[in-house]
């Protein structure tokens, strides 16, 4: 297969992932929510470094006091992190109405309402030996483990909703008087009650025939499976691979595979929280904030790495003055103005150690974390925090250790490419 055939492939394949309403619309709702992961995650770090009577400052006497607070931060964890599942499924229906043209908020409280009718509504405690069930919401239903189904089921239930909601037959007639928006809420009523229905009887059979609810299935089914899948290591090389694959023909790589991602990335960071309040040592190692300090440190592809390959050794005018533009926004995690500007689409001098250099490098942060040495992170640094900084941030001052010997590969990597690219300006070949 010629180069030309193989990247037309990938272009087509990334045009239909970034055309799917259903992939763009996972992409956009954890795009959204993500800022509450963060939070919810330093809650958890403060929690441990802070109030903790056996990690936290609070163990020494001076400052016992800050136990007080530790319900505080506790409290944000479980609003942003613990509960992820309902605020993702809102959003998600929500965008998903937007872009089929129907009311918002209506689409948001029906999906809501189609799941929680499909998971356990009791929790199990026992009094003197005597189970009893009181009415809520388990964990298991509602923090991350409850994601794929949330998100399958929010699909199918908006899709229909969508299609009901267009049938005039089904709409409540109301007196040309009536706001509108009151208008608008009755013509939801027969629609949302059918959904309802349906969803509730199918959830209750699929409970008496397996045992199981139908979160509970999924996730031992599907999301389980698939998280291993993501933590295993061909897994996560795999998934560099192709985001590099796709950068390289010009396409944002990290969007095209985000939808696939960040929910078991997220799952992941939950998982590890998790952990770390039981008292347990966190064990899953690809999150989003391993993501952005190890496998894309200064930009996707190690571009930080290229530019300061550039400054070393390039004789190339034209290299070293973008390298010199696109130093600081590397620090940042910018690749953009190499990517473009060298540029690096569809550029044979620079690709295989654009494609290959992240998948050697991402070897050593894993080998790290087996070893033992990082241990896996219960903090996701955002995209846009400074190299150094960000691994600090969330994994202590191992992880800067283990980026910063990242970076040197990196740049021992490009420096051959980049020596080579001096030869071929003096060939006269640019």
């Amino acid at each position: 297969m010629s180069f030309d055939k193989f990247s037309d492939i990938l272009s087509t394949i990334a045009e239909k992932v970034d055309d799917n309403k259903y992939l763009s619309s996972i992409k956009m709702t954890f795009t959204i929510y993500l800022p509450l992961i963060i939070i919810g995650s330093f809650a958890t770090l403060f929690n441990v470094l802070l109030t903790s009577k056996t990690t936290g400052l609070a163990q020494f006497g001076p400052f016992d006091f800050l136990t007080s607070i530790e319900p505080a931060f506790t409290a944000i964890k479980f609003a942003t992190m613990d509960i992820m599942t309902i605020p993702i499924i809102v959003i998600l229906g929500m965008v998903l109405a937007k872009k089929n043209k129907q009311n918002e908020y209506v689409a948001g409280l029906v999906a809501l309402a189609s799941y929680i009718t499909v998971i356990p509504q009791g929790i199990k405690t026992f009094v003197d030996n005597a189970e009893s069930i009181v009415k809520g919401l388990p964990t298991s239903g509602i923090d991350a483990s409850g994601l794929f189904i949330g998100m399958i089921l929010t699909i199918l239930v908006i899709e229909a909703f969508s299609k009901l909601a267009n049938i005039d037959k089904l709409k409540i007639k109301m007196p040309p008087t009536v706001p509108a928006a009151i208008t608008n809420s009755f013509n939801a009523i027969i629609p949302l009650f059918i959904i309802l229905i349906i969803v509730s009887i199918l959830g209750n059979i699929f409970k008496n025939i397996s045992g199981l609810y139908l979160n509970e299935a999924i996730y031992n089914w599907v999301q389980a499976p698939l998280e291993n899948a993501f933590q295993s290591p061909a897994g996560i090389l795999f998934i560099i691979f192709l985001s590099q694959l796709f950068w390289l023909l010009g396409i944002h790589g990290g969007l095209i595979i985000s939808p696939i991602r960040n929910p078991l990335a997220i799952a992941a960071l939950a998982a590890n929280i998790a952990a770390v309040e039981a008292g347990l040592q966190p064990t899953e190692a690809i999150t989003l904030g391993f993501w952005f300090v190890f496998v894309v440190p200064g930009g996707a592809g190690l571009t930080f790495c290229l530019i300061i390959a550039n400054l070393i050794a390039s004789r190339r005018e034209d290299h070293r003055m973008l390298s010199k533009t696109a130093l600081v926004p590397g620090i940042f995690g910018i690749s953009e103005p190499v990517v473009f500007g060298l540029p690096l689409i569809l550029n044979p001098t620079f690709a295989i150690p654009f494609t290959i250099g992240p998948v050697i490098t991402v070897g050593l942060a894993l080998i790290a974390v087996n070893t033992g040495f990082i241990t896996p992170n219960i903090v996701d640094v955002p995209f846009g925090i400074p190299l150094g900084i960000n691994a600090f941030l969330g994994f202590g001052f191992k992880g800067v250790i283990v980026q910063l010997l990242i970076l040197i590969i990196g740049i021992l990597i490009y420096l051959p490419f980049v020596l080579f690219a001096n030869k071929q300006v003096a060939k006269g070949n640019q």
